[in-house]
């Protein structure tokens, strides 16, 4: 069967895997199969990372996203995070452990003295610590709200962020935003902002022998739906084209620069017809 691909219709998103898949927690439907031991995937240096930003600066990109793994185990992460504030819009994705008054304090400062937006995504998986602690681990969601608190309490307004791997298990007549909503309004936060995501078949979730997409599925297709007709990632090992399948070799485009990635991509993964059929995005 041939593979089909997808032209880079402009580049306007750089994501940047700055820990890799080094995480402190290993939540059981973690797509890139992070976790604290053995990351396959290894973090970036900060030499590395501010060369990348430069670059997808020059070539006109207009966000920033960080993801992991964790980010903020890295440890010139809020340095990192106030390089991409110089040139463009920042988001850090976090399960919102390792954020503490010190921490927020700075993101805070950083927001503030910026021109350009700082988001920050913190994930929770449902509202019963309970269901969501067997997901992502012991104490996971009690120290994640403490984060969202932190955050709205310094004029930030985090971002929930969640998946629907609990989905079959809501109350009949309540949906997962609603839900979430309302946790974010009992906790003062009058803006509440709710992002949902599919699970995804990657990571620990993977099968084998999953439905693939074909260039007769894609005839007539608007391209532009697909979130890497305009996104690279940077991660170890090079450039790829998805930050669901960075740091697999079918998603790789380049070994050395963002301009070397400017090129189609192959739809190669199980991953792809999940996009294509629902249009998910991980931008905000």
């Amino acid at each position: 069967m041939t593979t089909p691909s997808t032209p880079l219709l402009e580049l306007s998103t750089l994501w940047i895997q700055v820990t890799g898949t080094w995480c402190n927690l290993t939540c059981t439907h973690c797509l890139n199969s992070s976790g604290p031991h053995n990351p396959w995937l290894k973090s970036l240096d900060t030499e590395m990372v501010t060369r990348y930003i430069k670059e997808g600066a020059d070539l006109g990109i207009k966000e920033i996203y960080y993801t992991g793994g964790e980010p903020f185990l890295h440890k010139d992460m809020l340095l990192l995070i106030a390089h991409a504030l110089e040139v463009v819009p920042t988001t850090v994705l976090t399960n919102g452990i390792l954020i503490t008054d010190q921490v927020a304090d700075h993101l805070a400062a950083l927001a503030q003295n910026s021109p350009y937006s700082l988001q920050i995504r913190i994930s929770i998986d449902d509202v019963d610590p309970d269901k969501n602690d067997r997901i992502r681990g012991k104490g996971a969601f009690a120290k994640a709200v403490r984060a969202l608190e932190l955050l709205h309490n310094r004029g930030l307004l985090p971002i929930l962020t969640a998946t629907e791997i609990l989905r079959d298990e809501l109350p009949e007549g309540r949906g997962m935003y609603e839900q979430f909503r309302d946790l974010l309004l009992g906790l003062g936060i009058t803006k509440p902002r709710v992002k949902i995501m599919p699970v995804l078949p990657t990571g620990r979730m993977e099968r084998e022998g999953g439905p693939l997409l074909t260039p007769e599925m894609l005839q007539g297709f608007d391209f532009s739906l697909l979130q890497c007709s305009e996104t690279r990632v940077v991660a170890e090992g090079g450039v790829y084209a998805c930050p669901i399948l960075a740091g697999l070799p079918g998603a790789r485009l380049s070994a050395k620069s963002l301009k070397e990635a400017l090129k189609p991509c192959d739809l190669y993964h199980t991953a792809c017809v999940v996009c294509y059929e629902t249009g998910m995005t991980c931008k905000n």
